[in-house]
């Protein structure tokens, strides 16, 4: 549903912080599935450990952060002067390593939302198992000049 050159429009992020690759699936304002194809060439691998390459769990959850920006920037009107930034994480769990050739599949769904914050759940699959999931809380500021 969005390339990456549309991921680029939406989101500040760029390489190496930019973790979405691609949107598959969008239900505005309700839901997102997007993906990341987890690469040998990726940086942190090269100290997260060597030898025995494995994603961070927090670069996870910030995939799953920047699904949720996705769907929150897309219907915005003046998008390009807003920015969503953490404001929590809750219930964080992590259940298999990530490594090079994976390729995560990141679903959020809006659990709440306000003019200036939101709330989600996300989920982050490979191969159809559970790898990380965890509950995040967004709030949208003016991007600075």
């Amino acid at each position: 549903m969005l390339t990456i050159t549309e991921i680029m429009k939406l989101l500040p992020h760029r390489y190496p912080m930019l973790l979405v690759d691609r949107v598959l699936e969008i239900e505005d304002g309700k839901r997102i599935v997007g993906l990341k194809n987890v690469s040998a060439n990726e940086q942190f691998f090269q100290g997260h450990f060597p030898g025995a390459p494995v994603m961070p769990g927090v670069l996870i959850v910030e995939a799953m952060a920047q699904c949720a920006a996705i769907l929150g920037l897309r219907d915005m009107p003046d998008r390009e002067k807003k920015l969503f930034l953490f404001g929590g994480v809750d219930k964080a769990r992590f259940r298999r390593p990530v490594v090079p050739g994976d390729q995560l599949r990141l679903e959020c769904i809006v659990l709440h939302r306000r003019s200036t914050s939101v709330k989600i759940h996300g989920k982050a699959t490979v191969d159809g198992q559970l790898v990380a999931e965890a509950e995040l809380f967004s709030v949208l500021i003016d991007r600075p000049e």
